[in-house]
This record gives structure tokens, sequence and C-alpha cells, in this order.
């Protein structure tokens, strides 16, 4: 099974990069973390949000797998503590699709794209940097699958 994350913004500082490396490699085989960093709209061109957002859609959509239970990450989405979100990760395991989570550029994500969501998540009230976003994204999936194998990186 993969974990998709399907984010606008392709370049994110080192730090950032170096990060989410170091969470997506700690993932077993058999549930892998993928990144999909893409293309912003340019925001100089004068085209109001709606239009950057939809053109973005587009793009997210291109690169969410087939069949994929669709995430959106929101900050008026379900809260989720850890154990919460490893009760998810269980149920996602057990449905055996893969899962991808979407990830709006400056602007946020388009209406229409939101409609297709199967879940809606918050990592928090926050409204946090894109780099940070990724991060947090990896690490709470890592601790959640953590919790789903009793390994003791989690501790309560």
């Amino acid at each position: 099974m993969r974990l998709v994350i399907a984010a606008i913004g392709q370049r994110q500082p080192a730090w950032a990069e170096a990060a989410y490396d170091d969470f997506a490699k700690r993932f077993p085989p058999e549930l892998r973390l993928e990144l999909k960093a893409l293309k912003a709209e340019p925001r100089t061109t004068g085209k109001p949000p709606a239009a950057l957002m939809a053109a973005e859609a587009q793009r997210i959509e291109a690169a969410v797998p087939k069949g994929a239970r669709r995430v959106v990450l929101d900050e008026r989405g379900t809260r989720l503590t850890t154990a919460a979100l490893a009760d998810r990760l269980r149920f996602w395991l057990g449905d055996g699709r893969d899962v991808a989570f979407m990830i709006g550029g400056p602007d946020g994500l388009d209406p229409a794209l939101k409609t297709t969501a199967d879940e809606t998540m918050r990592l928090s009230e926050l409204t946090l940097p894109h780099a940070f976003v990724r991060i947090l994204l990896a690490e709470g999936l890592y601790r959640a699958w953590s919790l789903t194998v009793n390994h003791p990186y989690h501790r309560e």
C-alpha cells in the first residue's frame, strides 16, 4: 500500500526536504510514503485565485493514483489525535487501497476538488508553511504506523 502526498509546491528549503526524507525512509516496504511535489501556478499572472486553484487541482488529480482513498488536508477538517490517526491507518490498511493526501497551494484547494474527498483532516488549526505540512504529515503518519505495530516510537 502507498501513502501518497500530492502537494503543490516543488521547491522547499533543503532542511525541509531532509526532514521529510528522514521520515519517509522509515516506513516499511509494504507501506511506502511517496511525495509528489507539483508545480504551483505563478501568482504573477493576474489570474484570479479560483483559476489558479483550478489549474493546480488538475495537477493534483493527475498525481493521485486511480482508485485511491482521497484525504484532503484542510484547517476545517477532522482533528485527529495520534491514536485516532493510527485507527484510521488500520482501517486504510484493511481497505487495501492507496491513500492520497491532497495539499493545495498558497490559495488552498479548489472547492470542486475538495468535494471528491473521502475524508478531510487537519494537522493544526494554525496556518502552516507548506514545508512544515509535509514534515508534520510524514511524522504523524510514521508515529501512527508505529502504534499499529507496537513500535516503541510512540509513548503515551
